[in-house]
């Protein structure tokens, strides 16, 4: 994925109120299936779960991340991406689209949707409208696509920097994909209606949620494309990033740990799922394509 040298977005904070975790890691959490922790689960299905704990609302003080780590300029070039392809669909729906922050985290942070850690993984919060990331998340991504050593440098060790950047922007995308929902009331929709049903019915309803921000993710990648100057896709990367969409199925996410695999619990659709649906927004480019919801809300 061609990154380097391109305007980063604005919007990109870092937390200064997190701090680390007591005791462990993340490495205990992550169960086998390669990329779990980095969908890990939105915030509602987080507090259902006591994944994440109630705060008292409001984010963590944060501020314009001055960091010039690779890791951060990355995150900016990609959350401006997803601006400038977002704003263009919404502009062609005579909308206008609102930017998200994104929060740079480091162990633990407060968000309006309440306190999280690494172990949630990266999730959004519709209530401020930010995507949070920890960036034990980078540390991750490259040993699971064996990574190492320092990503800033030249030559070889730039080459193998690329190595996991597309999935890691899918990664980011697809949180992206659910402010996009958020502004669309897809999200409102999708909270009402669960109230109203069984829990069965609204893992349903969530599954189709998640599919659809892996379709939007798609659309992204293929919008931006065009919108960047020479393109910015290199060999390999669609594969990458329909690879981390096969691992994070709750199908696969079962068996790597040992689990029965019960549909009537999915909460982010199976690995055939998740993949069909990037692949759909990708070959399109069309939010119109993304209909998850067709004929339920």
């Amino acid at each position: 994925m061609k990154w380097q040298g391109r305007q980063g977005s604005s919007n990109v904070r870092t937390s200064n109120g997190g701090g680390k975790m007591i005791g462990g890691g993340i490495g205990g959490i992550i169960i086998a299936g390669i990329l779990w922790f980095f969908f890990g689960v939105n915030p509602m299905t987080a507090l259902q779960t006591g994944q994440m704990v109630a705060g008292s609302g409001g984010n963590t003080s944060t501020e314009p991340a001055t960091d010039d780590s690779r890791d951060t300029r990355f995150v900016k070039v990609v959350l401006a991406d997803t601006e400038a392809v977002w704003h263009q669909v919404f502009n062609e729906g005579g909308q206008t689209y609102q930017e998200p922050s994104l929060v740079l985290f480091d162990g633990q942070v407060r968000s309006a949707c309440g306190s999280a850690t690494s172990a949630t993984g990266p999730f959004y919060c519709p209530s401020d409208q930010t995507v949070y990331l920890d960036t034990s998340f980078f540390v991750e991504m490259r040993q699971s696509f064996g990574i190492s050593g320092d990503q800033q440098g030249s030559g070889d060790a730039e080459n193998r920097g690329k190595a996991g950047d597309f999935a890691q922007a899918y990664v980011i995308s697809h949180e992206v994909g659910h402010h996009v929902q958020t502004l669309l009331g897809i999200t409102q929709q999708v909270n009402e209606a669960s109230r109203q049903v069984t829990r069965v019915q609204a893992n349903k309803l969530s599954v189709m949620q998640e599919l659809q921000a892996d379709c939007f993710a798609g659309v992204w990648a293929n919008r931006n494309e065009s919108l960047v100057a020479g393109g910015f896709l290199e060999a390999g990367d669609v594969d990458e990033a329909i690879n981390a969409a096969g691992q994070i199925g709750d199908d696969r996410l079962a068996q790597a740990s040992g689990r029965t695999v019960t549909p009537d619990s999915f909460t982010h659709g199976t690995s055939q799922q998740r993949i069909q649906w990037f692949t759909r927004g990708l070959e399109s480019g069309s939010v119109q394509s993304c209909d998850t919801f067709s004929g339920v809300l």
